[in-house]
């Protein structure tokens, strides 16, 4: 079994050398490729005022954090929830730094970029996508998976758009078993369905190409491979 959580953090402030701290955390369970159901998300006291910057972007305001657990008192519980687990994260540096930092300070000895694989869809989307902007919302974009629910930038419907983009850039496939809205997993009713279609091969009409249409075919992956596109269906 393959157990993978993508994993998104919001803080009061862009820097964590300027003391700022987390105060969303939130975690999305991806098993053999199939997003289960299962979060973890919580909202954190973070001991300090949020920076007006910060709110606008999350509108998280200190107030509404008032009340919240502080970091040292869920720490217990995320932990467990992303022990063994490959971690997904868009951007990894930035998160990692906030929830190392966090850990120090609860005097837990775990060190993320050590104890952790980690993959960072961000620089896989550079890499991918050379040249052209890859913040989430623009990766979602590309991919059509739909963010319109995310007028501000939170921990959960992020992590959740992360686990749908990281599985929609690693395998294309995905978007045939599963529409893009948050946590959608193939129902057991629909996995039945798929196991029981039969097809009649024998049934099936076999169309050959004609020499003219094969003539087309083969100019066309000529001028392919002249504009450096990878044709992967060719013989050589």
């Amino acid at each position: 079994m393959s157990r993978q959580i993508s994993i998104d953090t919001e803080t009061t402030g862009l820097d964590v050398k300027d003391g700022h701290r987390i105060i969303e955390v939130a975690c999305v369970e991806i098993i053999d490729r199939r997003i289960t159901g299962s979060t973890y998300h919580c909202y954190i006291n973070p001991e300090r005022a949020v920076d007006a910057g910060a709110m606008a972007v999350h509108g998280l305001s200190d107030t509404f954090l008032a009340d919240k657990p502080l970091f040292s008192h869920i720490v217990n519980d995320l932990m467990a929830y992303i022990e063994d687990a490959e971690l997904i994260i868009h951007n990894a540096p930035f998160d990692v730094g906030f929830l190392q930092r966090e850990l120090k300070l609860c005097r837990r000895p775990e060190r993320l970029e050590k104890g952790w694989s980690i993959i960072d869809t961000l620089v896989m989307a550079r890499q991918k996508y050379p040249r052209q902007k890859n913040n989430l919302d623009a990766v979602c974009k590309r991919l059509s998976i739909d963010n319109s629910q995310r007028h501000y930038h939170g921990a959960l419907i992020d992590a959740q758009l992360l686990a749908q983009v990281y599985l929609a850039m690693t395998s294309g496939q995905y978007s045939l078993f599963a529409d893009h809205s948050p946590l959608t997993a193939l129902t057991a009713e629909a996995v039945t369905q798929s196991n029981n279609i039969a097809v009649e091969i024998q049934s099936l009409p076999v169309y050959s190409a004609n020499d003219a249409e094969q003539q087309q075919h083969e100019e066309y992956l000529r001028k392919m491979k002249q504009q450096s596109a990878k044709v992967i269906w060719a013989d050589d």
